[in-house]
C-alpha cells in the first residue's frame, strides 16, 4: 500500500452499517464464454460485426474472472469490501433460454460460497445486458415472451442461491438496454428500430416485475429491486428539459415506485404504439413494492433546443429529442470517455428522487470514471485523477446524506478494469489494473485511497 490515503481519518464520518462496495457485470470480467454449457448472448453475437466494438474486440477473454475468481475475491478482501455486486450471465444458467444448466449454476455457487467466507456480501444482479441470442433471434425485449422467459431464469438463479445472496437487482440499466440497443443500436443488438426500442422499454419493466415474484417466493428474507441509471436533467429551456428527464428517468422510475407511465412521456411515444403494449394487470406487476433502488450515476445532462456549437444531440431523433442539444461546459473536467466530471450532480439526483418519490433506501450501485493507466517510478499506477473523482463523488454521496436523503451504500464501478461494452479494452474503469496479456492483477492507488476509506468508513479532512 502507498502513502496516499494515510490522511484518511474522521474528516466526514459516514453512518453506521453503511455498505461499501464494487460493481461488475458477467460479461464484462467473466470470459470463458464456451465452457460448461454456456451458450452465445447478444453480445457474444454483436462482437462479431465488423466495426462493433472497438479494436475488434470480444468478450473472452475478458478479465478471466471465471477461472480467477478466488484470486478477485482476495482482492475485494485485501480491500475490505462489505459487499460485491456482480450479475448473472442468463446464457450460463439457462442457455439459449431453455432448460436449466447445472454447471452454470454451479459457477455461482462457488462464487457466493467463497464470498461469504471471505466475509463479503453478495448482491446478484440478475440482467445486465446479455440476452441470450436464441431469444435474441426470436425478437429479444420487443418480444413480451422475453419477459416470461426472464421470470425462469430468476427461477433457476433465485431457486439455488437465494438462501446466501442477500441483495438482489433484477435488471441493471434498463434505459440503456433499450434505447442503446434497440434504438441506437451502440450496443447489442444493434438495432435501429424505434417501435422496438419503445417495446423493449416496457417489457423490460415488465420482467423486473416478474422476476420480483419469483424472488419473493425464492428469496423472501432478501432486499430486492431494480438498478436504473438515472441523469439529473437542468437547461434553460423548460421543454427540453422535460422530454429528456421523462425518457432517461420517469420512463422507468414512476411505473415501478408510482405505478404508472407519465402522461407526457405517453404521449411522446403514443407514435411507436407504447401504449397498445401496456396490458391490464402489466402496471400492478411492475410496481411491485421493492425494498431498495440501485442508482448508477456517471453525469448530468444540461439540455436546450438551441443552436450551441459543437454540441451532440441530447436524445434520439426518432422520438423528436434530436432537436435537444447538450450544453457543454468548455472548463469542466473529463473523464477518459469525454465525460463531464459533475460530483454536485449526484447530490441533486439522490435528492431529486428522495424528494419526488414515496420514501425509498437508496444505493449508489455504479458510479466510476475511465482513466488512463500510468506507472511511476516505484511500479505504482498513480491514478490521481481516479482518487480525485472518487474523493468528490463520495462527498457528493456525504452531501446527500445530509440533506436527509436514506443512502444505505456506495459502490465503485469497477472492482477490475474490464471489457467497456463498444468500447472494448480501451477504457480503464478498474480499481484493480488488469493486464489482458498476462491476466495480471495490480492495485491501483485508487484502490489504496478507497481502502482507507473504508476502514476509517469516513472520508479524509480538507
Amino acid at each position: 500500500m502507498s502513502v496516499l490515503g494515510e490522511r484518511v481519518a474522521a474528516g466526514l464520518k459516514f453512518p453506521t452499517g453503511f455498505v461499501w462496495g464494487a460493481s461488475t457485470a458477467a460479461f464484462q470480467i467473466e470470459g470463458s464464454t464456451t465452457v460448461d454449457g454456456r451458450t452465445d448472448s447478444s453480445w457474444d453475437a454483436f462482437c462479431r460485426r465488423p466495426g462493433a466494438i472497438a479494436g475488434g474486440d470480444t468478450g473472452d477473454p475478458a478479465a478471466d474472472h471465471y477461472r480467477r475468481y478466488r484470486e478477485d475475491v482476495a482482492l475485494m478482501r485485501e480491500l475490505g469490501l462489505g459487499t460485491y455486486r456482480f450479475s448473472l450471465a442468463w446464457s450460463r444458467v439457462r442457455p439459449d433460454g431453455g432448460k436449466v444448466n447445472p454447471p452454470g449454476l454451479d459457477f455461482y455457487d462457488r462464487l457466493v460460497d467463497e464470498l461469504l467466507a471471505n466475509g463479503i456480501r453478495p448482491w446478484a444482479t440478475l440482467y445486465h445486458f446479455d440476452l441470450p441470442q436464441a431469444l435474441e433471434a426470436d425478437g429479444g425485449w420487443a418480444n413480451r415472451d422475453t419477459a416470461y422467459h426472464f421470470a425462469g431464469f430468476a427461477e433457476a438463479a433465485a431457486e439455488r442461491l437465494g438462501d446466501r445472496i442477500p441483495l438482489w437487482s433484477t435488471l441493471n440499466e434498463p434505459w440503456c438496454s433499450a434505447f442503446l440497443g434497440y434504438g441506437s443500436g451502440v450496443h447489442a443488438p444493434g438495432r435501429q428500430d424505434p417501435e422496438a426500442a419503445v417495446a423493449a422499454a416496457h417489457h423490460l419493466l415488465l420482467a423486473h416485475g416478474l422476476g420480483m415474484a419469483e424472488l419473493r417466493r425464492h428469496a423472501p428474507a432478501a432486499e430486492s429491486g431494480i438498478t436504473l441509471n438515472l441523469y439529473p436533467v437542468q437547461g434553460p429551456d423548460p421543454e427540453a428539459v422535460r422530454k429528456i428527464d421523462g425518457l432517461m428517468n420517469r420512463l422507468f422510475m414512476d411505473p415501478v415506485l408510482l405505478g404508472r407511465y407519465p402522461e407526457d412521456v405517453l404521449a411522446d411515444l403514443a407514435p411507436f404504439g407504447f401504449g397498445e403494449l401496456v396490458r391490464d394487470g402489466d402496471l400492478g406487476l411492475i410496481s411491485t413494492p421493492i425494498d431498495m433502488l440501485g442508482v448508477n450515476y456517471y453525469r448530468g445532462y444540461e439540455v436546450t433546443r438551441e443552436p450551441v456549437p459543437g454540441s451532440e444531440p441530447a436524445g434520439p431523433e426518432w422520438i423528436g429529442a434530436g432537436e435537444v442539444r447538450f450544453i457543454p461546459d468548455p472548463d469542466a473536467p473529463r473523464t477518459d470517455s469525454g465525460w463531464q466530471v459533475e460530483p454536485g450532480k449526484l447530490t441533486d439526483t439522490l435528492v431529486s428522487v428522495h424528494r419526488d418519490y414515496p420514501h425509498i433506501p437508496l444505493y449508489v450501485t455504479e458510479n466510476g470514471a475511465a482513466y488512463p493507466d500510468v506507472t511511476d517510478a516505484d511500479g505504482q499506477i498513480a491514478d490521481k485523477d481516479r482518487i480525485a473523482f472518487l474523493d468528490a463523488h463520495l462527498r457528493a454521496a456525504h452531501a446527500a446524506l445530509a440533506r436527509g436523503v436514506d443512502l444505505r451504500g456506495y459502490f465503485y464501478w469497477s472492482l477490475l478494469d474490464n471489457f467497456e461494452w463498444a468500447e472494448g479494452y480501451a477504457k480503464r474503469f478498474g480499481l484493480v489494473h488488469v493486464d489482458y496479456e498476462t491476466q495480471r492483477r495490480t492495485l491501483k492507488q485508487s484502490a489504496d485511497f478507497y481502502a482507507k476509506v473504508i476502514a476509517a468508513n469516513a472520508l479524509p479532512g480538507l
